[in-house]
């Protein structure tokens, strides 16, 4: 089934929880009612099949990000969902194309981060500052080509823009990631959650679900 470049797509669905696929340029929540995000997408789903709409986002992407999600069917779901994210067992990997060659080839990033809500977007800042959260992130080089550098990050906390900003502050801005110095491309940022683990809330099975990228500036990175 061919899927428009702004509509997200269910990979698991089951009574107490979807994992999807949110395409880039779809924000995850919105209050705009003129402009469709995935949280409406899924009530949307849900009251179409007869059940009641509730749907509990437990994790994130910005609105230019491509990615798999886990999402909360119930209440219940999302508590224990919520706690694994702040227990660091919903484990999240990210896809990133880098323009710095010369960023060691693995590595941590630990900064600390602040939002600034009205420039809709993060800065680093002194770890004193008293409005600063901290930020860490596990990163490997895992391809090269044309002094860009695909990178496999391990997100560890979950700040506003965290991948974006720790990476432009050592002069590594992602591809197409315009706000944050990267080279305009024309083409959504190069950024992707690829990957994310839980335990499941009814069965407490682990589940893993891994997509390849779709944006276009991956495409020479995943093509062989």
């Amino acid at each position: 089934m061919g899927q428009n470049e702004k509509t997200p797509e269910i990979i698991l669905e089951d009574e107490s929880l979807f994992v999807v696929y949110k395409p880039a340029g779809m924000a995850t929540q919105t209050r705009s009612v003129a402009e469709m995000d995935l949280e409406t997408w899924l009530k949307n789903h849900r009251a179409a099949a007869g059940e009641e709409p509730y749907v509990g986002i437990i994790q994130r992407l910005d609105q230019p990000v491509e990615g798999v999600m886990v999402v909360a069917k119930t209440s219940e779901a999302a508590d224990i969902l919520t706690k694994q994210l702040r227990d660091h067992t919903l484990v999240k990997n990210y896809y990133a194309i880098i323009t710095r060659d010369s960023l060691p080839e693995s590595g941590v990033l630990e900064d600390y981060l602040v939002k600034d809500a009205r420039a809709g977007r993060a800065k680093v800042v002194r770890s004193t500052d008293p409005r600063a959260k901290k930020a860490r992130l596990v990163y490997q080089v895992v391809k090269e080509r044309d002094h860009m550098r695909l990178v496999d990050i391990t997100l560890e906390t979950g700040r506003y823009h965290q991948i974006r900003v720790q990476f432009a502050s050592r002069t590594a801005p992602l591809l197409g990631d315009v706000k944050y110095g990267g080279i305009r491309t024309g083409h959504p940022i190069s950024l992707c959650a690829y990957r994310v683990q839980f335990q499941h809330p009814l069965t407490r099975l682990m589940e893993v679900h891994e997509i390849a990228p779709r944006g276009e500036d991956f495409v020479d990175f995943f093509a062989e």
